[in-house]
């Protein structure tokens, strides 16, 4: 696995990797490439970790489906039912005067990214704030009738600790990153933990070199400097204020984020606890998105869903995530894989991207999957 992204490495696509392959029940190879920080020539170590953004959605997304088994909520339920402040929301499409929806919003449609929920910057010093703002926000379309992608999953950890009475990273880690070990993940890390932070790498225009990014560290003496040279004032923001948002938040390890697909991958199931019902799983991984045009790929609640046959991509009804900084786990039943692929980039071509994520799924699938590499 390290042998096929080493030429990546060396054009400078990327600083260095951390690998990850595994079926259910065993880690099949975890391997790391390159450098942690290029400057220094430090090495990249499997345990090293990593900023894995909107990868969060899908820990959400679990988090959510739990209360669904347990008969708390349902997915077609409206948020109105739960969050009051989105009674009245309107749609606005463009220079069309606003008007009502044909029905009010659902935890289905935030989840997938089809209510018509506005992106941008949405100030808020905590969860409740944050989702109260986007409530106020006009629809930018008739829910169900697009696909964009939006803060929509903090709307649901917003009804996850409504539902449940328990802040939602407190939630988090009690019902999901306690009982599964995942001792590196979180939205906060450590000193210690961030003292084995993979940088993140990009192109200075001026020099023309491959260098960590880094920006003017705010004064906060609450978190680890280099988290703070590195992703500034916004995770700045949430260690003071202990926010956690459920849209894209989490840092993780490649060994933490496969122990977390490997029990997607197993019907809910883990070291012989369940988490989830195979009716939640199918709800994940099913395309919510329908007929809306989204190329390979569409959306499930909370994750990705392969949707047409590629050479290079996983199987069709593969499902996963990616985040901001490029980092990508795949579960693909077909062939009873997991697929973590952890880098921390600034930016890609789409041509960079594609041929990273290709070289890194054959190979996996070529060597362990079960069906040897078709499509």
């Amino acid at each position: 696995m390290a042998a096929k992204l080493q030429p990546f490495v060396k054009d400078n696509v990327i600083a260095g990797a951390v690998v990850l392959v595994a079926d259910k029940d065993k880690v099949l190879d975890l391997e790391a490439v390159g450098y942690r920080d290029l400057a220094t020539k430090k090495p990249m170590q499997t345990t090293d970790l990593f900023y894995i953004a909107s990868m969060t959605k899908t820990f959400t997304a679990a988090g959510l489906m739990m209360l669904v088994d347990e008969g708390k909520l349902a997915l077609d339920d409206p948020v109105e039912k739960y969050l009051p402040e989105f009674k009245g929301q309107m749609v606005q499409e463009e220079a069309a005067q606003p008007h009502p929806p044909k029905h009010p919003i659902t935890i289905r449609e935030v989840m997938s990214h089809t209510a018509g929920l506005r992106g941008g910057p949405v100030p808020g010093d905590t969860l409740e704030a944050f989702v109260k703002e986007l409530a106020k926000r006009s629809l930018e379309f008739e829910p169900r009738t697009k696909y964009k992608y939006s803060p929509g999953p903090a709307v649901g950890g917003r009804i996850i600790e409504v539902v449940s009475g328990i802040p939602y990273p407190q939630y988090l880690q009690q019902r999901l990153l306690d009982p599964l070990g995942l001792k590196d993940t979180t939205f906060w890390p450590s000193a210690e933990q961030a003292s084995h932070l993979a940088l993140t790498h990009k192109l200075n225009p001026t020099t023309k070199t491959f260098e960590p990014l880094h920006n003017t560290p705010p004064h906060a003496e609450y978190m680890p400097p280099i988290i703070a040279s590195q992703f500034g004032g916004s995770v700045a923001a949430a260690y003071r204020r202990h926010f956690g948002n459920p849209a894209g938040g989490l840092f993780s390890t490649a060994a933490d984020v496969g122990r977390f697909c490997q029990m997607l991958l197993n019907g809910g199931i883990y070291q012989g606890k369940k988490y989830l019902s195979p009716a939640a799983i199918k709800e994940m991984s099913s395309l919510q998105t329908g007929s809306l045009a989204l190329g390979d790929e569409g959306y499930g609640i909370g994750c990705f869903v392969q949707q047409k046959a590629r050479a290079g991509v996983p199987s069709v009804g593969s499902f996963g995530h990616h985040g901001a900084r490029k980092t990508q786990m795949w579960i693909d039943p077909r062939n009873q894989l997991v697929m973590v692929l952890m880098v921390q980039c600034w930016e890609l071509t789409h041509k960079q991207q594609t041929d990273l994520y290709t070289a890194y799924r054959q190979q996996a699938i070529a060597r362990y999957g079960k069906s040897r590499g078709s499509p």
